[in-house]
């Protein structure tokens, strides 16, 4: 009996010795795996590093639109209608001309500061004084309008004074002008440049659109 127990436990030994051996051989076989496994890890970090350049470089083509600041273009003369009409109140000493831009390019643009105004007189062409307001940039929408104030002496003098027969108004930042019929008073009185000269409000002086 006690033979028995004793060749039962050398088997149980021996079993156990074989279980070790085959899971040390099970270990030892492991790291081939393990090693393609980081392997093939990195291959995907460098295909996911490459496919987020390729990210990069299709955000930058697609911005290749925009200004280098970001900001809305400036808008072009012949992207704009101009008109003009006078505004006048009955009785003021000083007149008023409210000159419209109409933004009709299919995008958005940006109008800063002032115009240029130019009347033309039979007298030589007359160039518009600046009123000194802050100008601030406007983003004109398109289809939207934007207007500025030109104001200018009324002539009461009942004297015919210098006629006026013409309005030229350069968009800001833009060297091409557009001439316009003169909508306010057929004349200037005439003074010793000590009078009312005639002015420029900055854009968005005479309201804006919405």
């Amino acid at each position: 009996m006690r033979a028995t127990k004793l060749t039962i436990a050398a088997l149980a030994v021996v079993a156990g010795l074989s279980l070790t051996a085959c899971q040390n051989e099970d270990v030892a076989a492991d790291p081939e795996p393990a090693a393609s496994a980081t392997s093939a890890s990195g291959d995907d970090t460098e295909q996911g590093e490459g496919h987020e350049q390729d990210q990069d470089q299709e955000g930058t083509d697609a911005g290749t639109g925009s200004n280098e600041d970001g900001k809305v273009a400036d808008c072009r003369t012949d992207e704009l209608e101009v008109t003009a009409s006078d505004v006048t109140i009955e009785g003021d000493t000083v007149g008023t001309v409210a000159v419209e831009f109409a933004n009709g390019g299919g995008r958005d643009c940006t109008l800063t500061g002032y115009a240029g105004v130019d009347l033309k007189t039979n007298a030589g062409q007359l160039s518009a004084e600046r009123t000194g307001e802050e100008a601030p940039s406007v983003v004109l929408k398109d289809g939207k309008s934007v207007w500025f104030a030109v104001t200018y002496p009324v002539n009461d003098s009942g004297g015919s004074g210098v006629r006026v027969t013409g309005l030229v108004v350069t968009p800001p930042n833009e060297t091409k002008s557009v001439t316009l019929d003169w909508p306010g008073g057929s004349s200037l009185p005439v003074t010793d440049g000590s009078g009312t000269p005639v002015k420029v409000g900055p854009i968005g002086s005479a309201g804006q659109g919405d």
